[in-house]
This record gives structure tokens, sequence and C-alpha cells, in this order.
């Protein structure tokens, strides 16, 4: 009797693990990259990733079968920004354990494998424009996922990670291709256009991106054959919708 019920309390230790954990061996993945810093400047204000630019997109791509893997530029629980549980997809993503301990324990860059990826996409928060833009070794994991025939997405500021990311022919990535991302005048409207390091708009035009925006906080979505972008947190489940509809392709 007694082997018998040790038996049983196995099988369901099991069971509830294997419900807990889904089988995730058969679908496709999609890399999120996410800030690792916390500080908007010497303002003192917190910053981080913005929770609704991963949550929406994560609705999306999660419902279309795809799963998601985290990477951060220092790896481990990284800061975030615009915690709204009031949102119910903020809600359901901060409350579904599987996913909220991967975010908690994201990645360092050094344990990815772009093979894996058929899609990068990389969340705002004004985070991402202290640590994305000179992190060489996302970019190169970006790089990788792009030129093996991958999609890379980015929203709000998102697309800070997008500035120095080069292929192999030499040329940046955004070259010659539309791209959108948080623009001067939303940045004028927040009051940190002197306190970011750089202007995403100016930057992206820089690096010879052609570069398109609507008003401030309307919904916008860019997409250039492989690479689609989203100017602001209203645009990041649009965002997610078109590289769903993108990898279809």
């Amino acid at each position: 009797m007694k082997k018998t019920l040790i038996l049983f309390s196995l099988l369901a230790f099991v069971a509830i693990k294997s419900y807990a954990q889904p089988k995730n061996n058969n679908k496709m993945k999609i890399l999120f990259v996410v800030s690792s810093h916390d500080t908007k400047g010497s303002t003192g204000e917190k910053t981080g990733y913005y929770l609704g630019e991963v949550s929406h997109p994560w609705e999306v791509l999660t419902k279309a079968g795809y799963e998601i893997d985290f990477v951060s530029p220092q790896g481990g629980n990284p800061p975030v920004d615009g915690f709204d549980l009031n949102d119910a997809t903020n809600k359901e993503f901060w409350e579904n354990k599987y996913y909220h301990n991967k975010i908690t324990n994201s990645m360092k860059p050094s344990e990815v494998r772009p093979e894996q990826y058929v899609a990068i996409y990389y969340a705002g928060g004004h985070g991402a424009m202290w640590d994305f833009a000179d992190n060489e070794a996302i970019a190169k994991i970006a790089s990788k996922i792009y030129e093996n025939k991958g999609i890379v997405g980015a929203v709000c500021h998102g697309p800070a990670g997008l500035v120095n990311i080069k292929l192999k022919n030499g040329r940046y990535l955004v070259d010659g291709k539309k791209v959108n991302g948080f623009s001067n005048e939303e940045e004028e409207i927040v009051k940190l256009t002197n306190v970011v390091p750089f202007l995403l708009e100016d930057k992206l035009k820089e690096r010879g991106g052609i570069f398109e925006k609507s008003e401030p906080w309307q919904t916008h979505v860019t997409v250039d054959q492989r690479l689609i972008t989203g100017q602001n947190p209203q645009s990041a489940k649009a965002v997610g919708e078109a590289i769903v509809k993108a990898l279809a392709k």
C-alpha cells in the first residue's frame, strides 16, 4: 500500500510539472531583447524595459504558436518600467509563471545560439537608449538571425539596438531601408530630449534609414522586407502582428 501511494505521488508530481512547463521542443523560437539599464541619465528617475512592449507582442506571438526567449545585456532579472497590471495583457504576462520565470532569468548574450531563432525583437523602454546601441554581442546575434533569413523587429526605443548592426557587406542594417521608432517630437513631449544619450530618429537617419513617423502616440508600423519597426508603445501589438505575417510568407 505504501509503495502504491509513493508511486501515485510521483506520477502526480510528473503530471503537474509537465503541465506547468509546456513542451516547446517543436515550436519555432523568437528572441526578445530587453534592457538591463535602470536609470534615466542623471535624473534619478527609474526606467528599464517597458512592460507593454513585451506583453502585447508576446501575446500575439505565443498565440500564433511561437516560443519566446529573453536576453538582456547583463542577463538575469532586468528592470521593468510601465508596470501597469490594469492592462489585462500585462497582467496575463506577468502572472504566467513559465514566462515570468523566463524574463526574470534572462539570458546573457553569450548564452544565445542565434541559429535557434527565426526572429529577434527589441522591446523598448528608455533603458534601451543606454545599453542597446553599443552592445556588440547582441548586434552580432541580430545580424546572424537576419542573414539567416530571419526577421528583425523593434518598437519605440527598441530600435536603438538597430543603429550599430552591420551586415556582412559592411553596411548598416537600416541603410536604405524604411524604419521608424520613438520620434523627436515624442521625446520632446516626455521632456527627455536633453537626457537621452542621442535622439533615436536622428541616429537612424544618420545610419541611412528612411525614417517614417505619424503624429505622436499614434500606432505606426513600418515593414521593409524583413525589418519591422514600430513608433511607440501604442504600436507594440501591431509589430507582433506584422512579425507573424512576415514569418508566414
